[in-house]
């Protein structure tokens, strides 16, 4: 309805000035963004706390008063498998009435489906995948990534545990990008700090029995066996280790860092074991308490597990960022790629030239008491219980 002039309301009777003042405040219009995660599979734990991380955020800020815009989450399940990835992206990405995307927890998905991005233009920010390929492979200016990548957790990880004394190393992979990606950076920082690979075995996602390549590392002797995959493999691994009587400490990555890991396991079994994770503790800084209080509220019955933070971020940053420039999928990107000392919940977000935030801190966490604990607050560091080896 178009407004009148002061002048001619002026000229109305009471009663329809009266009508006017109470006519209702005009709709807001819906803006879509997508959420795109394992919703389902062995590690969907992590998709499905990305999911209600991003739906939080979703719902604060549709509570904003000053807010132009209501936002709609579209959640599609990616399954962590590369060709399911590419349909859900085909179809979120073809779809004109999605703005953008807070997109994949699977380094293997968000690496194939960064093509589909930049051909349809959808301006998107990956969460949880952390390959660094997805963002240094190419120069799409489509993709982005609030989290940081396996370079910084092996860089870290190495140093933290060659300083400890540990010098002799078996690393299992997964042979996805994801695990290729992990054992090329973690062999090489370890190696680079005086450890030794005394072996490298590759495993596929599904594997189910690992008694062959257990035997020969158990011959092997070593003092750690590095682990790079997710969830699901790393509790069967473990798992048998225990059972061929391998005594060496078992180190993961940020594919790890999931209640569903100690779960699977047990307290006991789980207890010791090491994941490294970029950023800082997400319970330590100024926004996460509140994250932590928000999410509560809203019961959830899952947990927002480590990554679920990222996905807040993200969702956060595409809201934002539309709230300023519209819903159209080039301004959004544009804006983006702009992106300088952003404060989020996660710290500062700093996009460098190939839109991957810049995040200098890697935290190291252990298992105790049947929880993932930062590892400066942790017996462990304390001294008062070891690692195997130590």
């Amino acid at each position: 309805m178009q407004l009148m002039s002061f002048k001619r309301t002026a000229l109305l009777p009471v009663a329809a000035l009266l009508a006017l003042t109470c006519l209702p405040a005009a709709a807001k219009d819906t803006v879509k963004i997508a959420f795109i995660g394992p919703l389902s599979g062995g590690v969907s734990a992590n998709g499905v706390g990305g999911r209600n991380s991003a739906d939080l955020a979703v719902r604060l800020h549709n509570a904003e008063p000053k807010s132009k815009y209501l936002f709609e989450l579209v959640a599609q399940d990616d399954e962590c498998k590369p060709n399911v990835g590419v349909q859900v992206a085909t179809k979120v990405a073809s779809d004109n009435s999605i703005i953008a995307g807070v997109t994949h927890y699977c380094s293997a998905v968000a690496m194939s489906t960064v093509d589909v991005y930049h051909k349809f233009g959808l301006p998107v920010i990956v969460w949880g995948a952390v390959l660094p390929e997805i963002t240094y492979g190419n120069d799409f200016k489509e993709i982005h990534r609030v989290n940081g990548t396996m370079i910084n957790q092996n860089e870290v990880a190495a140093k933290f545990l060659t300083g400890m004394g540990y010098k002799k190393w078996v690393v299992i992979h997964d042979t996805t990008d994801y695990g290729k990606g992990h054992n090329k950076y973690a062999s090489q920082y370890i190696q680079k700090d005086g450890g030794q690979i005394l072996g490298t075995f590759g495993v596929t996602a599904d594997q189910q029995d690992f008694t062959a390549e257990l035997t020969k590392i158990k011959e092997l002797k070593p003092e750690i066996i590095f682990f790079g995959g997710l969830t699901p493999i790393g509790v069967r691994i473990r798992t048998q280790m225990d059972k061929l009587g391998i005594k060496a400490e078992f180190q993961g990555t940020s594919g790890i860092k999931s209640d569903a890991f100690i779960e699977g396991l047990g307290p006991k079994l789980a207890e010791g074991s090491l994941s490294f994770i970029e950023g800082a503790p997400w319970e330590k800084l100024p926004g996460g308490l509140n994250f932590i209080a928000r999410y509560k509220l809203q019961k959830y019955p899952e947990p927002a597990e480590a990554y679920g933070p990222f996905s807040f971020a993200a969702a956060t940053m595409l809201m934002d960022t539309i709230e300023k420039v519209g819903p159209n999928r080039k301004k959004v990107r544009d804006a983006l790629n702009a992106t300088k000392d952003v404060d989020t919940m996660i710290g500062k977000v700093t996009f460098d030239d190939h839109r991957q935030n810049v995040i200098p801190l890697i935290s190291k966490y252990v298992v105790q008491d049947g929880k993932w604990t930062l590892w400066e607050d942790s017996d462990y560091a304390k001294k008062s219980r070891k690692l195997i080896g130590m």
